[in-house]
C-alpha cells in the first residue's frame, strides 16, 4: 500500500493497517499516532520525524530490502577480495623479494614475524583499540631494529631502507588485511553463518599450508612456493576476521567500535524511525535489525519479545546497554544489577520480574513499572518522578530516598517497604495503596516500624491517611514572637481581605534549636498567590509592630475575643509542642429546641426556649469545680452550640469558640472557676480533657486571662 493511501485512509479515522505492505514507502513527518501495524512490513520504511505515540508494531518485520540486503553484501564481499587480493600480493612480493637475495636478510625476516605474531595476540585479545596503540608502538621498535640489524649483516647501506619500508608495508597490510574480514563479517553474517566461515577457514589454510609444503618438497620453484604461502596467509587473515567478527557481533567490549561500525553500515537503506516520536509505541515480538532508532522518542515504548535488537541502531538512548536491552526484551532482572545508570529515563518495564534487581542512584522518570514485581528491590536514590507504578510490588523494597514527584502508586503494595526521606509531594498517587506496616529508615539498630506495635498492623486504607504530604501550603514563618496578639490582628486581617484565598488555618507549630521560633501553615485555594498573600502578612504584621503601644491595644480591642483567642492559642503553642488543627465534618446545621438550663451568677433555672441558649450545671459563688468538671462543662457547652453553628473550617470552629469564650466572660464565677481549675490542673491536661477541635481556642483565651491576672 502507498502511503498516500495510507494517510487518505488515517485521515478518516480508520487506525487498522494491520498485516500491510508498506515497504520502502516515507511518512516522514506525519502524524500516525495511535495506528495499528502490527504483523506488517515495514522494510526500509521511512518514519523519520514521524509522531507515532501509542502506534502499534507488533510482531512487524523491519530492516532491509531484499535490493539493500543484495547491495550490502556486494559490497561487503567487495571488500573482502580487496583486501584478500592485497593481503596475497604483500605475501608474494615479500617472499619473492627474500627468495632471490642473500641469507643477509633472515634477521630483518625473522623480526618481521615476531612483530606480526604480536600484533595478531593482541588484536585477538586485545581489539581494534588496542591493537593501534601497540601498532604504534612496535613499529617503531620494529623500524629501529631493522635498521640496526641491516647495519650490522649487510656491507650495502642503500639497502637499509628498502628492507625496512618494505617489512613495515607487509605489517600494515597484515594487521588491516583481518580489520577488513572483521567488517566484512559483522556487517554481512551472524550466528550460525559464523561457524561456516571459521570451518572454511580452516580448511583453506590446510590446504593451502598442505599444497605449499608438498611442492618444496618435490623441489618446485621458489614462485609456486611462494604462491602457496600467499594464499596460506590470506585464508589466515580471512579467519582471523571471521573470528573478530563474531565476537563483536556478540556484544564484546574490545570490539565495540567494529559492531558499531557494522550495525551503522548495515542499517543504511533499513527502516528509520530517526527523532520519531514512539512515546507509549508498542514493538512486541518485532524483528528490528538494521532499524535506525538515533534520537528518538523511547518514553515508555515497549520492547517485549523483540528480535535482533541488537543489531539495531539504538543512537544514545539506553537500548546502547546490552543488559538493559535484554531486560527490555525478556522483563528479567531478578537478583541484578542496574544501579547508577543515568539514561533509563522512560524505560518500559510493565509487568517484569525485578525480584531484589539494585536500581540504586539511576533514573528511571517517566517510565513506566506498571504491574512489576519489585520485592526486596533496591530503589535507594532512584529518580522515579512521573513513573507509572500502579500495581506494583513494592513489598520489602528499599526506597531510601527515592524521587516520586508526580509518581503513581495507585493499587501499589508497600507492605515491609523502608521509606527513609523517600520524595513524595503532593503531586504523588497513593489511592489503594496497600500496605500492612513500614519501616521508615533502614536497620541502624531500630527500623522505626510503623505501626510501632509489631503485633499490629495497619487497617485498610490507614497507611494512606498516615503518610499523605501536607497539601500545598501558605508558610509565614516567624524568627520571633514579641507579641502573640500583633500575629492573630495580622492573620485575621488577612483572611478577612483575602476570602477569595480561601484560607484555612492547618497547623502551629515551634521551630528553632529552642523552639523560639514559630510557622504558621495555612491551606489555600489553588489559585491563590503565595508569595502576594505573604508579603501582605509580614508588610501589616511590620507595621502593627511600629505602632506605638496605645495604639496597638486599641487595635486589639476593636477585634474582639477572635484576636484574643487566636492570640492566646499562639501564645500557648509557642512555649509547647507543635499542634495540627484537625477539621471535622458536622452533619449540618440545628436549631436547639426544648429544656435549657441557663446560666446566672444567683444560681440556674429550667425553662422552655427556643434558640441557641447552652445548657449547663450552675455552681454558687465561692465553690471550687476541678478540672475534670470544668472541662466537661465546656464539652457540653460546645455540644450544644455545635447544633446551630457550622464546624467544618477553622473559621466557624473559632466563631462556637468566640461564643463560648463569651459565655464564659459572661458568667464571671464561672470564668474564676474555670481559670482555678486549668491554674491547679495545667493548660495541657485542660486542652486534653475537653477533647474538641476548637478546645484548642478555648486555651488560648483562658491563656490570655491568666496573663491578665498575672500583670
Amino acid at each position: 500500500m502507498k502511503s498516500k493511501e495510507v494517510l487518505r485512509r488515517y485521515n478518516k479515522g480508520e487506525r487498522d493497517f494491520r498485516r500491510i505492505n508498506i515497504r520502502g514507502q516515507s511518512f516522514k513527518e506525519t502524524d500516525l499516532s495511535g495506528a495499528d501495524f502490527s504483523g506488517a512490513d515495514i522494510r526500509g520504511t521511512n518514519f523519520t520525524s514521524a509522531k507515532l505515540i501509542g502506534a502499534k508494531f507488533i510482531n512487524t518485520k523491519a530492516g532491509l530490502q531484499k535490493f539493500c540486503l543484495i547491495c550490502l553484501v556486494f559490497s561487503s564481499w567487495l571488500l573482502s577480495a580487496l583486501s584478500a587480493t592485497f593481503s596475497g600480493a604483500a605475501s608474494w612480493y615479500v617472499l619473492d623479494f627474500l627468495n632471490k637475495n642473500e641469507n643477509i636478510y633472515f634477521p630483518i625476516t625473522t623480526v618481521s614475524l615476531i612483530t606480526l605474531a604480536v600484533l595478531f595476540i593482541v588484536f585477538l585479545r586485545k581489539g581494534v583499540v588496542t591493537l593501534v596503540f601497540t601498532f604504534t608502538l612496535t613499529f617503531a621498535i620494529t623500524f629501529t631494529t631493522i635498521f640496526i640489524l641491516a647495519f650490522a649483516f649487510t656491507k650495502v647501506g642503500a639497502f637499509i631502507f628498502t628492507q625496512a619500508g618494505i617489512v613495515s608495508g607487509v605489517i600494515f597490510v597484515y594487521v588491516t588485511g583481518p580489520l577488513a574480514f572483521a567488517l566484512v563479517f559483522a556487517t554481512t553474517f551472524a550466528d550460525s553463518v559464523a561457524i561456516a566461515g571459521s570451518s572454511a577457514g580452516v580448511v583453506s589454510i590446510a590446504f593451502a599450508v598442505t599444497f605449499a609444503g608438498i611442492l618444496g618438497i618435490a623441489g618446485a620453484s621458489a614462485e609456486i612456493v611462494a604462491g602457496s604461502v600467499a594464499v596460506a596467509v590470506t585464508f589466515t587473515a580471512a579467519l582471523i576476521g571471521v573470528y573478530i567478527g563474531r565476537r563483536a557481533l556478540n556484544g564484546s567490549e574490545a570490539d565495540a567500535w567494529i559492531r558499531s561500525f557494522a550495525i551503522a553500515f548495515a542499517a543504511t537503506g533499513g527502516t528509520s524511525f530517526r527523532s520519531a516520536d514512539l512515546t507509549d509505541a508498542d514493538f512486541t515480538g518485532a524483528r528490528l535489525k538494521s532499524t535506525d532508532f538515533r534520537r528518538a522518542t523511547l518514553t515508555r515504548t515497549r520492547w517485549r519479545d523483540a528480535s535482533k535488537l541488537d543489531q539495531a541502531r539504538p543512537g544514545n538512548s539506553y537500548l546502547r546497554d546490552a543488559k538493559v536491552r535484554e531486560l527490555v526484551i525478556t522483563g528479567d532482572g531478578q537478583n541484578r544489577k542496574y544501579d547508577h545508570l543515568p539514561n533509563l529515563r522512560g524505560i518500559n518495564l510493565q509487568g517484569a520480574n525485578l525480584v531484589g534487581a539494585d536500581f540504586t542512584g539511576s533514573v528511571l522518570k517517566d517510565g513506566t513499572l506498571q504491574g512489576a514485581d519489585l520485592t526486596d528491590a533496591v530503589l535507594t536514590v532512584a529518580n522515579l518522578n512521573g513513573t507509572n507504578l500502579q500495581d506494583t510490588n513494592l513489598s520489602k523494597a528499599k526506597l531510601k530516598q527515592v524521587q516520586l514527584d508526580g509518581a503513581d502508586l495507585t493499587g501499589a503494595t508497600l507492605t515491609g517497604a523502608c521509606i527513609e526521606d523517600w520524595g513524595i509531594t503532593t503531586t504523588t498517587k497513593l489511592n489503594g495503596v496497600r500496605c500492612d506496616y513500614i519501616f521508615m529508615q533502614l536497620d541502624d539498630p531500630n527500623p522505626h516500624r510503623k505501626p510501632d506495635d509489631w503485633n499490629k498492623n495497619f487497617a485498610e486504607g490507614e497507611f494512606v491517611d498516615f503518610i499523605t504530604p501536607m497539601v500545598l501550603t501558605l508558610d509565614l514563618y516567624h524568627n520571633r514572637v514579641d507579641d502573640p496578639r500583633l500575629i492573630a490582628y495580622a492573620w485575621q486581617k488577612l483572611v478577612e481581605e483575602n476570602l477569595g484565598a480561601e484560607l484555612e488555618l492547618v497547623s502551629i507549630e515551634k521551630r528553632g534549636d529552642s523552639k523560639e521560633k514559630l510557622l504558621l501553615r495555612a491551606e489555600t485555594s489553588p489559585q491563590a498567590e503565595h508569595s502576594v498573600l505573604h508579603s501582605d502578612y509580614f508588610t501589616h504584621l511590620q507595621y502593627l509592630e511600629s505602632l506605638p503601644s496605645e495604639t496597638k491595644q486599641a487595635l486589639l480591642l476593636e477585634r474582639g475575643e477572635t484576636v484574643r483567642i487566636l492570640a492566646g492559642l499562639l501564645s500557648t503553642r509557642h512555649g509547647s509542642p507543635e499542634v495540627s488543627i484537625n477539621n471535622h465534618q458536622s452533619k449540618g446545621d440545628k436549631n436547639m429546641t426544648g429544656d435549657h438550663n441557663i446560666y446566672r451568677v444567683d444560681g440556674n433555672y429550667n425553662e422552655r426556649i427556643e434558640g441557641d441558649y447552652v445548657q449547663g450545671n450552675y455552681y454558687a459563688a465561692g465553690e471550687k469545680q476541678s478540672l475534670a468538671e470544668a472541662a466537661a462543662e465546656i464539652q457540653q457547652l460546645f455540644a450544644q452550640l455545635e447544633q446551630s453553628y457550622p464546624t467544618t473550617t477553622t473559621a466557624e470552629q473559632m466563631v462556637v469558640a468566640a461564643e463560648v469564650v463569651k459565655r464564659i466572660e459572661g458568667n464571671q464565677t464561672w470564668k474564676q472557676r474555670v481559670v482555678g481549675a486549668v491554674k491547679e490542673g495545667g493548660l495541657a491536661a485542660f486542652e486534653k480533657a475537653i477533647d474538641n477541635p476548637a478546645g484548642a481556642f478555648v486555651v488560648g483565651a483562658i491563656k490570655g486571662w491568666q496573663e491578665v491576672e498575672a500583670e
